[in-house]
């Protein structure tokens, strides 16, 4: 059975940082490609950023470029985001996923595994 548990999310002031993580189990993580998604109320599910299998190739959205960086240990089955710099508009359920197409654009129909998200809050 298939596990993706965040974590990291919390309340911030904008500017600040924080740095998410995914631990993932019940899958040969180093054989998937991993991803970010966040989601606001009323909004539709967003994609972030993700990650290929081995760490060489990476996406971002236009919106989190230059602020995100997404990066991945494979010895530790974890994914992480590091997002800088906080908006108010990045405030959103911060959502992991495996197993899908990492590529522009990011969609979330493609991706197969998802966990339950970190919530992230930016009060300006």
């Amino acid at each position: 059975q298939v596990q993706l548990v965040e974590s990291g999310g919390g309340s911030v002031q904008a500017g600040g940082s924080l740095r998410l993580s995914c631990v993932a189990s019940g899958l040969t993580f180093d054989y998937y490609n991993m991803g970010w998604f966040r989601q606001a109320p009323g909004k539709e599910r967003e994609g972030v950023s993700c990650i290929s299998w081995s760490g060489g190739s990476t996406y971002y959205a236009d919106s989190v470029k230059g602020r995100f960086t997404i990066s991945r240990d494979n010895a530790k089955n974890t994914l992480y985001l590091q997002i800088d710099s906080l908006k108010p508009e990045d405030t959103a359920m911060y959502v992991c996923a495996a197993a899908g197409t990492c590529s522009r654009p990011l969609l979330p129909r493609t991706w197969g595994y998802w966990g339950q998200g970190t919530q992230v809050s930016v009060s300006s």
